[in-house]
């Protein structure tokens, strides 16, 4: 995969957010609609292809945890607030390489995780549970190693404590099941065929009217396992 073996040539052992997105969309993954601006000029026209309103984000390998960096700004409704914040943002990010990220704003009440780690001993492991911060407080999680089926997928979901809430409940539709089963799949997928892929964190997956996207993600690589 180009995007990773290009990373790898540059020494480095994590992508972008942006990078990693690109990984996850070449398997099917459904992630935000996204331009990646490294300049003012740049930052109108990218706002209007993504469409008012948006959320704008540092965007560097580098960074790992944006909003604890004041990295992040969502609904930007209008061209004077996406300056403002493409230049707050850049000025935060004094000192890291990197560009803003204009991103379609989504919006759900339910926030779910998937994630991918490679054990050494058992290979590629998908992770499904909730999302946000309640992934690390509540570690309301379930394992299945790669490749999976639907059949495993659908599992995942019911063992969760929470499943309840992939349902119909307070107005919201349920959760697409055929569509997040797609996704842990294709994380699986991911760890199967990329042994240079270490680690995938995708948090939060935001539930839009039942529809499950991806709207941040971390890919952490390896050196080579047979070097």
């Amino acid at each position: 995969m180009e995007i990773v073996n290009n990373a790898l040539e540059e020494g480095r052992r994590r992508l972008s957010e942006y990078e990693s997105k690109r990984v996850l969309a070449s398997y099917q993954i459904p992630v935000t609609r996204e331009v990646l601006v490294e300049s003012s000029s740049d930052v109108i026209p990218a706002a209007h292809e993504i469409r008012y309103p948006v959320v704008m984000k540092g965007c560097s390998p580098e960074i790992m945890h944006k909003t604890e960096r004041g990295l992040v700004r969502t609904d930007i409704r209008n061209d004077r607030e996406a300056l403002d914040a493409f230049n707050e943002i850049m000025a935060r990010m004094d000192g890291i390489k990197g560009a803003v990220l204009v991103q379609e704003m989504v919006k759900g009440k339910r926030e779910l995780a998937i994630g991918l780690t490679r054990d050494p001993q058992f290979g590629p492991c998908v992770m499904f549970g909730l999302g946000g911060i309640f992934t690390e407080v509540l570690e309301d999680v379930s394992f299945r190693l790669a490749p999976l089926e639907r059949r495993d997928a659908l599992e995942m979901m019911n063992e969760i404590k929470a499943h309840k809430m992939l349902g119909a409940i307070r107005g919201m539709k349920p959760v697409d099941r055929d569509m997040l089963s797609d996704m842990l799949i294709g994380i699986g997928r991911i760890g199967i065929t990329n042994e240079r892929i270490k680690e995938i964190d995708i948090n939060p997956v935001i539930v839009d009217g039942g529809r499950p996207i991806a709207v941040d993600a971390l890919v952490v690589l390896q050196p080579d396992p047979s070097a």
